[in-house]
């Protein structure tokens, strides 16, 4: 009987999610792999997990001869893998810090109950959302099949696109500044507006993370627009932005390599937590700074008191997030360094592998944006894929992994 009750395990929990992201990837990769393009398997299972992981590296050179069926069924599973992820976070929840647990709801520890409502909640929300993407695309006159497409691709983060570039869909100021902020979707949490609309009593601490992104947001589109768009139309440099901080990472095709370092760093940083962004998230590395430097003044002003108090909320970070917040940038330290050297010795140059590893563990397509539009999957080693399918996965499970085992080993609290 008690075996039965008992609970599962966090390392049994992670297991699941990390196969989930091996055997789902494989049963959605057969459409391609029985296709008429003769694809190999482990192509097929490449596009499928790029995908899946809303990453968006694909081994096809021309958009255009794919049938329009295998189109929609490569942005299906970028909406399947985005809906899978909201649902690994859930299923996590235990792992996580209370400030952010905070931001979704008022349990602290889920039991079966609150896990299946919060899951419920998540795919009418996720549903929604896509189908009101779809909606305004396809008033803002952009063709049914690529705004069904590219709604798909906004809600889940992804990077594949039903033509061979954006440029090609986007084809007015108009059309490109709604598609630019219809990708914020992807960068602010996927329960703000519905806490907005629907949460009766309106704490502070359901919003504090949406309004410091918010500001990131606000500081980072007034910087571009004083310093970076002197040369380049503006609306341009909004949606490589946005699709930066949203970790979706396509752009429209024009030179962008003067930018391209500082749209790397908006990927690195990523976005909202409860979103299907990738990235470190840009909370945690706040908060990260903020610690750090209040340590830096207590030691010069002792008599001082520094709060570690997050702005907008009643919400103090322990030493025991900390602790967690700069792991995280260990190990994706520790990635990138292992990630860039296996691409470098498959004949790659450094500098694109550098951009090609970060993309990869961010989970963001590669574009001009960031100078490897013209990147040729197709034809790299078997092992070279294999590499990147493997940090593609550990990138969307967001080292959890590691993470956890570091945390049974290190933290003992």
């Amino acid at each position: 009987m008690k075996e039965a009750n008992r609970k599962p395990s966090i390392f049994e929990k992670i297991l699941t999610v990390f196969l989930g992201y091996i055997l789902l990837p494989i049963i959605l990769s057969l459409p391609f792999y029985f296709s008429i393009y003769n694809l190999t398997f482990l192509n097929s299972i490449f596009e499928s997990v790029s995908g899946f992981t809303s990453t968006g590296f694909t081994i096809f050179d021309n958009i255009k001869h794919i049938d329009q069926g295998l189109i929609l069924w490569r942005s299906s599973i970028q909406w399947i893998g985005g809906l899978y992820f909201l649902f690994s976070i859930i299923f996590l929840i235990d792992i996580y810090d209370d400030s952010l647990k905070k931001s979704l709801t008022n349990f602290l520890s889920f039991n079966s109950a609150e896990v299946l409502k919060q899951t419920i909640k998540i795919f009418i929300l996720y549903s929604s959302i896509t189908l009101s993407i779809f909606l305004i695309l396809n008033f803002f006159d952009i063709r049914s099949f690529n705004s069904l497409n590219l709604s798909m691709t906004i809600i889940s983060s992804g990077g594949f696109l039903p033509s061979n570039n954006l440029s090609s869909i986007l084809i007015n100021q108009s059309q490109i500044v709604i598609f630019s902020l219809l990708m914020l979707v992807s960068f602010f949490s996927i329960f703000c507006i519905y806490n907005l609309i629907f949460l009766r009593d309106k704490n502070l601490n359901f919003f504090y993370e949406d309004i410091h992104l918010f500001l990131y947001l606000l500081f980072a589109v007034t910087i571009f627009f004083i310093f970076f768009s002197f040369d380049n139309n503006f609306t341009y440099s909004f949606l490589s932005l946005v699709s930066s901080i949203s970790n979706i990472g396509i752009s429209l095709e024009y030179d962008q390599s003067k930018l391209s370092f500082i749209y790397l760093i908006l990927v690195i940083i990523g976005g909202s937590f409860f979103s299907t962004s990738s990235g470190l998230r840009f909370l945690k590395i706040y908060s990260l700074t903020k610690y750090s430097l209040n340590q830096i003044l207590s030691f010069s002003k002792p008599k001082n008191v520094f709060m570690n108090k997050l702005m907008f909320s009643k919400i103090n970070f322990e030493v025991k997030e900390i602790n967690k917040y700069f792991l995280t940038i260990i190990i994706f330290i520790i990635s990138l360094f292992i990630l860039t050297s296996l691409l470098s010795l498959s004949n790659i140059s450094f500098e694109s592998s550098f951009k090609l590893a970060i993309l990869t563990l961010m989970n963001t397509a590669n574009s001009s944006a960031y100078g490897l539009s013209d990147f040729d999957f197709n034809n790299l080693h078997f092992l070279t894929k294999y590499f990147l399918i493997f940090f593609m996965i550990i990138g969307r499970v967001e080292l959890l992994s590691l993470l956890l085992i570091a945390k049974k080993f290190l933290f003992k609290y």
